[in-house]
């Protein structure tokens, strides 16, 4: 029930609507019985500076961020973590005394399924396509695994190169290089591991995929397939790759694991995982 001494919670990106994170924390702030309610906050990015002051003015205690303030947020924040700083995006936000606080929970969350693969990452060629702030998580997650290689691609070579440049003083260790879209048929067969973190395949694009037929049989079996978007479940891309031979990893558990850590950065109590991954799986049973 929601009263007037209920606490705001939420999540802000553009477009909003497709996300699940409400029903993920919702759902685990009902399960933790606390005085709480998640909400979506749809925020143009002309409109971001003062809508986070705006968050801050309505006593909003801590929000996800989400495609595409990840990187233009920083400036805005009193602190940034340093795990978010060597990545260079911010995914949540807590309230403290100070001011608005920003760190990354993408790692952990992209890290837990692969986490579970028996692979010598040591010997893994990585394939990241595009160069945004959810790239920057996947880079950092791939260091932390020890890929061999990690081979960002992108449409815009000025872009591509500030990505580049913009690891030079990370305090990760990866062999990071980067390349154009069009050179995927030279990357991708000798890849193991390739990662679509594009919004390419996303709800109103959910008939598109970000490689076409040709790029696709250039992916070797038993490759991994992770698509960071979580609905539609499968993606278009990910059904391909699975005709193709490879395991296919969706951006579902990586939406649970990202938020039980910010959840319990605002709430300061362990979350019920299994309740908030169920919470997901139920509804989209109910919306097919």
């Amino acid at each position: 029930m929601i009263t007037g001494t209920t606490k705001l919670l939420g999540v802000i990106g553009y477009p909003i609507a497709h996300s699940l994170s409400p029903v993920m924390h919702n759902a685990a702030i009902a399960h933790l019985g606390v005085d709480y309610v998640y909400l979506p906050f749809p925020i143009a990015p002309e409109h971001l500076s003062e809508a986070v002051v705006g968050l801050e003015a309505i006593g909003v205690q801590g929000f996800s961020v989400t495609i595409p303030h990840k990187q233009a947020i920083m400036s805005l924040l009193s602190e940034v973590s340093a795990i978010a700083q060597a990545i260079g995006a911010v995914n949540t936000v807590c309230r403290t005394e100070q001011g608005w606080f920003g760190t990354n929970t993408d790692v952990e969350g992209f890290l837990a399924p692969l986490r579970e693969q028996s692979r010598d990452w040591s010997q893994t060629i990585a394939v990241v396509l595009g160069n945004g702030g959810a790239a920057r998580a996947v880079v950092a997650g791939c260091a932390q695994l020890g890929c061999a290689k990690v081979q960002v691609v992108g449409r815009t070579p000025q872009k591509l190169q500030s990505f580049l440049t913009s690891w030079t003083n990370s305090p990760l260790t990866v062999n990071l290089s980067v390349h154009e879209w069009e050179t995927l048929p030279e990357l991708l067969p000798h890849a193991e591991l390739v990662v679509n973190t594009t919004p390419i395949g996303m709800h109103s694009q959910a008939e598109e995929s970000p490689l076409n037929l040709v790029e696709m049989q250039q992916l070797s079996s038993g490759i991994i397939v992770y698509d960071l978007i979580y609905t539609p479940r499968p993606t278009r891309f990910l059904q391909q790759a699975q005709s193709q031979g490879a395991i296919i990893i969706d951006g579902l558990e990586m939406l649970v694991q990202q938020g039980v850590v910010a959840l319990q950065l605002w709430l300061q109590c362990p979350a019920p995982v299994e309740v908030m991954r169920r919470s997901l799986l139920d509804y989209l049973s109910r919306r097919k």
